[in-house]
């Protein structure tokens, strides 16, 4: 009883999907189910597993909401060896901007309730996503075209229209306010 034992136990986590390009454009306002996620448990024991959504800093394309994603299930438990297909359900809001988009959707042993003594893995396995979104309308187009412009070349988009705009004000004032002061005998 005195002679302290070894006891390994290999956690592991892999995906069945490299990688998923959307070649629909995704409209906001609306849902859309993307293919199934796979997860196995690459490991030796049973573990909780979670679905999540990550992101990469750095990155040429946009990045979607957290809340954008929802994962059926998103925490489950599997087997050593067994797989678990995850739905994955996008809604894109009604004010996405248009443009293409790239995430990671990952999966990562979790603790479902964590007990004292446990201690969570720091191993993940993720496949990437890409997505375009395209305006909804014209106008919205215009919308994001014109505020995308005002963003890039902020404080001068804004300083040059209300410049603009008090110069407007001034003459509209000047043409329909007419102000005499003066002193009469």
């Amino acid at each position: 009883m005195a002679i302290p034992l070894a006891v390994f136990a290999r956690i592991g986590v892999g995906v069945g999907n490299g990688t998923v390009r959307v070649t629909e454009k995704l409209h906001p306002g609306i849902t859309y189910r993307l293919p199934i996620f796979s997860v196995v448990n690459t490991g030796d024991e049973k573990t909780y597993y979670e679905a999540t959504v990550e992101f990469m800093r750095n990155i040429p394309e946009l990045r979607p909401g957290r809340e954008w994603f929802a994962f059926s299930p998103d925490v489950f438990v599997l087997e050593p060896g067994k797989v678990q297909n995850v739905e994955v359900i996008i809604t894109v809001p009604l004010r996405a901007q248009p443009g293409d988009y790239f995430a990671f959707l990952q999966a990562h042993p979790t603790v479902k309730v964590k007990q004292p003594g446990q201690t969570a893995v720091g191993i993940a396995a993720a496949g990437k996503l890409y997505f375009t979104v395209e305006p909804a309308s014209i106008w919205m187009a215009m919308y994001f075209r014109i505020s995308s412009f005002a963003a890039m070349h902020r404080p001068w988009s804004y300083v040059i229209p209300g410049i603009i705009a008090f110069i407007g004000l001034i003459f509209i004032l000047k043409r329909f306010i007419h102000i005499e002061i003066g002193v009469k005998k």
